[in-house]
């Protein structure tokens, strides 16, 4: 049996032995916060020094301090370019008709000759005889191809997409008959086919635009004949409308059913009349540089209809642009070959 007093000593070294454990545990608990605070102060000092190099190597031109960093640096500059070509193309659009003079990414030397007019005419596989029956008509070739140019400044080509199966037979006979006349627009991104026609006309406008800096740009079908003459006093009385569309301007019905020749798949969004907005027929118009360019400049945000004259046209909705509606009638069964339509200023038949 213990005694009093040996339990007195032993609840004293009980509560003595208590106090050295708290004392301990509160010493090691200011030892852990010293410890994390200065491992913080530590990671923020070193935050800053990294911060401060980076920026110090970045503004000399050197490394950055790891891949990490080096990845937003270049994303950081790539945006800043995009950036400041857009400003610049804002501050060119403000100044000419909401377009820049020289669109991003042209590495190609333009003419220092001015063009007045690019005519495309639309051809494809299989219609070599049209095209040599424009050839013998109006279109010149060799050495008069470059006195038109020179002398009336008008280029005329025409213009093809490549066959859905690359480097075939199709392909091949449009290389060797522009080997032998030079007088073609191959576009080497667009697929030529039937229902390719309306993004055929952008790729077209897009590439002519880029090609040369004239102030108009035409598109014809390979069965219309035109006027060259007559076309040059026509663009001439134009030249001072920055944002103009010539042809011949009609409208149209739009068909719903899937088994109709000219079936819409988005006849829904022209209203409940189903009729299209005016718009210059396919045979032949003409766009102005101005519009050339912003049809270039938004080509992934302009989407194509069924019809590519109604397509070209819808580019034009909202814009402030000027429609020079060309017609006369003049012969019934030409007339209703081209649905009421007959530019008689611009082209003098049609086969």
């Amino acid at each position: 049996m213990r005694s009093r007093g040996s339990q007195n000593r032993l609840s004293g070294y009980s509560s003595f032995g208590s106090r050295v454990s708290a004392l301990m545990l509160a010493m090691l608990a200011t030892m852990s916060t010293i410890y994390v605070a200065g491992r913080l102060w530590q990671d923020a000092e070193n935050r800053a020094y990294l911060m401060e190099q980076l920026k110090k190597r970045t503004t000399q031109g050197q490394s950055a301090v790891s891949v990490d960093d080096t990845l937003k640096i270049i994303e950081c500059r790539e945006q800043r370019k995009k950036l400041s070509s857009l400003e610049m193309q804002l501050s060119a659009a403000k100044q000419e008709s909401f377009v820049t003079k020289k669109l991003p990414g042209n590495g190609r030397k333009q003419p220092t000759k001015k063009v007045l007019a690019v005519i495309g005419i639309m051809t494809t596989f299989g219609r070599k005889k049209n095209r040599n029956a424009i050839r013998k008509a109006w279109m010149p070739t060799d050495t008069a191809m470059k006195t038109l140019a020179d002398q009336k400044g008008i280029t005329v080509r025409f213009v093809i997409g490549k066959s859905a199966n690359r480097g075939d037979s199709l392909d091949k006979e449009i290389e060797t008959e522009s080997s032998q006349t030079d007088d073609f627009i191959i576009l080497d991104n667009q697929v030529e086919a039937p229902e390719e026609k309306a993004k055929k006309i952008k790729s077209f406008f897009i590439y002519a635009v880029d090609k040369w800096d004239a102030e108009f740009y035409l598109k014809a079908n390979d069965d219309v004949y035109v006027n060259v003459d007559a076309l040059g006093g026509v663009l001439t009385s134009y030249l001072d409308k920055p944002r103009v569309y010539i042809g011949c301007m009609k409208s149209g019905e739009v068909f719903s059913d899937p088994t109709h020749q000219w079936h819409e798949p988005d006849w829904w969004k022209f209203g409940d009349g189903r009729s299209y907005f005016r718009h210059a027929s396919s045979d032949v118009y003409v766009i102005s540089k101005a519009l050339a360019q912003f049809i270039s400049i938004n080509r992934h945000i302009l989407r194509t209809y069924a019809h590519d004259d109604v397509s070209t046209g819808s580019w034009f909705i909202g814009l402030d642009v000027m429609h020079g509606h060309y017609v006369q009638q003049y012969d019934d069964a030409a007339t209703d070959n081209m649905r009421g339509c007959i530019n008689i200023d611009i082209m003098y038949s049609k086969r």
